[in-house]
């Protein structure tokens, strides 16, 4: 090429950059996009879903008559007390009801994992999907020294104490199954 047909190429490419994209085609008046909006989510506000959650130590979330919240290791409880709707309050945050007693899964100032007849704000847990494809829940309203408190149930099936938790225990980590 001669001097001339690189002296243009020269000019054009810093015309595009004047023009805000240094990567513009030579010649173009193409001028930078506005930064993208963040995404909106709205429309899963308000999703329900029913489904049994299923935690990797083998058992399926449960919440009883009384209120109290255990394990089961079958799926077909004589009840259907692992039946829970999982409501979205907002992105990201999501409510626990027990479809067959009425009661909300919350979580206490000390950890403590309990049955509910009331919607409050110890019922709201953040729900996050992991990198091996289960779900944890961490309490919205309680994080004692700015760490989460995660659902867990042990190896017996019984609540582990919110305080005791982490994110990377197997027993914090959910499946939420379709109900059949």
């Amino acid at each position: 090429m001669g001097r001339s047909l690189w002296l243009c190429l020269a000019l054009s490419l810093l015309a595009g950059s004047a023009h805000g994209d240094p990567a513009a085609p030579p010649g173009s008046n193409h001028l930078r996009a506005p930064s993208r909006h963040p995404r909106s989510y709205n429309h899963l506000e308000g999703d329900v879903r029913w489904r049994r959650l299923y935690v990797s130590t083998r058992f399926f979330l449960c919440i009883d008559s009384s209120g109290k919240v255990q394990g089961t290791r079958w799926k077909e409880s004589p009840n259907n007390y692992s039946i829970l709707e999982i409501r979205s309050v907002r992105v990201g945050v999501v409510a626990i009801k027990s479809v067959h007693t009425g009661f909300y899964l919350a979580m206490n100032k000390k950890g403590k994992v309990y049955g509910s007849k009331e919607f409050n704000p110890n019922c709201k847990f953040k729900e996050r999907i992991e990198e091996n494809g289960y779900n944890t829940y961490a309490s919205l309203r309680w994080r004692p020294g700015n760490r989460p408190m995660f659902l867990a149930l042990n190896g017996k099936g019984r609540p582990r104490q919110g305080d005791k938790t982490r994110r990377q225990h197997l027993s914090a980590h959910f499946l939420p199954m379709l109900v059949s």
